[in-house]
Order: C-alpha cells, then structure tokens, then sequence
C-alpha cells in the first residue's frame, strides 16, 4: 500500500513539472486546475504549477475558459492532465490496474464519448452521486499516461508488472515443486510400508529378481523420486512403477489375507 501512494504521489509531482510549450496549454490546464488555479490547491506540486501557469499567463485565473470543441489535441491533452492533478487517482494490485478521473455526474457520459474519440476509450459510472471515468488495465493506463506524459511512471508500472509476473511465476514454481515433493514422499512412505509388510509376513522372497532389487533400492534411498530411483538403477521410471505397483497390490493381498499371522 505505500508503495502504491509513493508512486501515485510520484506521478502527480511528475505530471505536474510538465511545462506546456503552447500558451493555449497552458491556458487549458489552468482552467482544468479550476479552483486551485486560484490558491486552493490539494497538493504542493499542484500548487507550485497552478503558480506557474498564472506567471506565465496573459489573464486572471478567473478568466480562463475551455471549450472542447474548438480546443486542439494538444490543448485537450494538456486540460485532461490538469483535470487528473485535480480529482485523479490510480489504483495499481496484482491482478488490476484502473486509473480514475472524478466528474461533475451530467459530464461523464459526454466525457467518456470524447475520450473514445481520441483513442483513450473509458468507462464511466455515478458513484456516491459523482461520475467516475474509469480506464481499466494496464495498457489503457498506460495509453493515458503516455499521452499526458508521464513517462517515468509508465517505467515504474511496466518494472512492476515485470517484478509481480517473476514473483507469480516463482510462487507457481515453488507451490509445484512442494505438491510434487509431497506426492514422492507419499508414494515412498507407501511403498516403503508396502516392503515392510512383505518382509515381516514372509512374502518377500516370492518376489521376482526385478522386484526384490528395486524393493532394496526403495530401502537403500527412500527420500529419491521415482525418477531417480530408476535412473540409479538403470531403468526406465515406468519399469520402476510397475514394481511398485505389483509390490503394493501382493502386499494388500496379504494385508486382507492376514498373512502377518
């Protein structure tokens, strides 16, 4: 969880050190800042580029106005990254990374249409009576943050998914390792009794030459996979599991013959 604040907070500072090159960026993310464009900022680095954009500025904050429609890209980009500083959030977990923008409840159906337009499609919903656009998984992320520019937090998401893929892929490898680790140890401990039964009740030298040597292999090395058994002895592991399983079956036949007696 801090790690996912240091890295949202990490975005905001990095977003908001953009300095627009165009006078009428400039303009559309203040007037995108909205209220803290007039001293009401919710964050330092909000603050200091609201400060910097009304220096740079030829009018008042209060002034300031955008209109989509006559508005060009690069003044559409430059406002939607003033409007993600305002009431913009990112949420990064294992399985999900969804990016959210906070609206007024009558624009988030609008907004959503002319988000498509640009290529930056996004859902968007009422929550607690405000409209929430919502661009879901890591590639419509990072669509939006590479157009706003944010470069260094699409490295820092794109290590991360790397990072949590390897550690997935490791706890997979892990988790298999330990179900097949058991299953041996199972098997052997079956076998192993199996043995001990025919020894204990007399039945042992009824076993073919075949069996009886692997039987002492099993013995001699009870912690070694089947795989390795037979690789010790020469065989293939499905020679060796057939012995075991004839081993297992005789020894259930004296089992419920009561051949211990």
């Amino acid at each position: 969880m801090e790690r996912e604040r240091d890295l949202v907070a990490a975005l905001r500072a990095e977003l908001a050190a953009i300095e627009p090159a165009r006078a009428c960026c400039r303009q559309s993310e203040r007037a995108a800042l909205g209220n803290a464009a007039t001293g009401r900022a919710r964050s330092a680095a909000v603050a200091r580029l609201a400060v910097r954009l009304e220096e740079r500025a030829r009018t008042s904050a209060e002034s300031v106005s955008f209109d989509w429609q006559s508005a060009a890209g690069h003044c559409r980009l430059a406002w939607l990254r003033g409007r993600f500083l305002v009431s913009g959030s990112l949420s990064i977990s294992p399985g999900q990374t969804h990016l959210e923008l906070v609206v007024p409840p009558a624009e988030g159906a609008l907004l959503a249409e002319r988000l498509a337009t640009m290529g930056m499609p996004a859902s968007w919903r009422l929550r607690r009576g405000r409209g929430v656009i919502t661009w879901k998984g890591r590639e419509a992320v990072i669509t939006f943050l590479r157009r706003a520019g944010a470069s260094a937090t699409i490295l820092e998401l794109e290590s991360r998914v790397v990072v949590q893929s390897l550690h997935g892929q490791l706890n997979r490898a892990i988790n298999a390792e330990t179900a097949n680790l058991r299953r041996s140890v199972a098997a052997s401990s079956r076998q192993l009794a199996a043995i001990e039964l025919l020894e204990a009740s007399g039945h042992g030298d009824e076993l073919s030459p075949l069996d009886r040597r692997i039987a002492r292999a099993r013995c001699d090395a009870p912690e070694q996979s089947l795989r390795e058994l037979a690789e010790r002895l020469g065989l293939t592991r499905a020679r060796v599991q057939r012995s075991f399983d004839r081993l297992q079956a005789r020894a259930e036949r004296v089992r419920t013959a009561g051949g211990m007696g």
